[in-house]
């Protein structure tokens, strides 16, 4: 399978993390990445995102653009544990060949760390990033980094 894993668009402050909402910045740069995927062999079948509003709002986006469902998960919020991200692909009946993961810095460079070099140090994600892993194999370190797409 691929996995596609993107960080949510630029989002503004507010009091509550959970309603941060995409600046007009971050609509744009999700769209921008949206075209790229959409034009791109990595054209995913289902789209789940995390709970929060700003990685919601991105999904959506994503959604319109190249025409796919979105799933909210429980476990893709920013300090969730990648483990049970990799449970779920694991255990999951009925994956896609291509999933997109929608969700936040530190669990989108921790996921991908952990399936591409088996640890869960995580690398840095951009807003509106997205990464194309090949998953031969779910597992730790069993990922391989095909390309980017950056806004």
């Amino acid at each position: 399978m691929y996995l596609i894993i993107m960080r949510h668009g630029e989002a503004g402050w507010h009091s509550l993390d959970q309603a941060r909402e995409l600046t007009e910045s971050g609509r744009l740069g999700s769209a921008r990445v949206a075209s790229d995927i959409a034009s791109s062999r990595w054209r995913p079948d289902t789209i789940w995102c995390s709970s929060l509003v700003r990685a919601g709002q991105t999904a959506a986006i994503v959604s319109e653009v190249i025409n796919v469902p979105v799933l909210e998960r429980p476990f893709l919020t920013p300090d969730d544990d990648p483990g049970e991200c990799l449970n779920a692909l694991l255990y999951e009946s009925d994956l896609p060949d291509t999933l997109m993961i929608v969700s936040h810095m530190p669990l989108v460079g921790a996921l991908s760390t952990l399936l591409v070099d088996g640890h869960r140090r995580g690398i840095p994600f951009m807003t509106s990033q997205a990464v194309v892993l090949d998953l031969p194999i779910v597992g730790p370190g069993c990922g391989d980094l095909k390309t980017q797409f950056l806004a």
